[in-house]
């Protein structure tokens, strides 16, 4: 009889207008955090996406209008840049050297909070610029340690950490 009762209030529990409108803010907070990891997931492949293109002037407003961008190859760090001009006009230069630009994302690992967020994203980079009359291929693997900041209900990113880990050049064959 006991088991009977505590069925019965468990079920009225579960049907109950309250518990149900528990279900569903679970479910809507889950459904927000889904939709702003794809929301992260889609900002930094349009990054790579536009850097390939060189489409620095679109790339830039993928940034906070304040965001910084600092940049380490080997441990040392080589840039700092301030601002969506200074961020740009560093990466039309950067890539203005190079005939191809090739980017393929990797994993991503987020954790939001709010309407910031941080995370890490791992990229391979290929290179190919002419030098000295020859093809050359320069292979990059780079992770970015990223904060976020959503701001007019679209992600941006607010700090960049790009951290150049390796690099292999070699003369691309024909």
């Amino acid at each position: 009889m006991k088991k009977s009762v505590l069925i019965l209030t468990l079920l009225l529990f579960y049907f109950s207008p309250q518990a149900q409108k528990m279900k569903d803010n679970n479910l809507s907070k889950r459904i927000n955090e889904i939709e702003d990891r794809i929301a992260l997931k889609n900002l930094v492949d349009t990054f790579s996406i536009l850097a390939d293109v060189k489409e620095t002037q679109k790339q830039t407003l993928l940034f906070t209008d304040n965001a910084t961008v600092e940049t380490y190859i080997n441990g040392q760090q080589v840039a700092n840049l301030k601002g969506r001009k200074e961020i740009g006009d560093a990466f039309a230069n950067f890539l203005k050297m190079f005939e191809t630009v090739y980017h393929i994302n990797g994993q991503q690992s987020v954790t939001i909070n709010g309407d910031k967020a941080s995370g890490i994203s791992y990229c391979m980079v290929t290179l190919i610029a002419v030098e000295n009359g020859k093809k050359m291929k320069t292979s990059i693997g780079i992770y970015y340690n990223d904060e976020f900041a959503r701001e007019g209900g679209h992600w941006l990113i607010a700090k960049r950490k790009s951290i150049f880990t390796w690099q292999d050049k070699q003369e691309l064959g024909q």
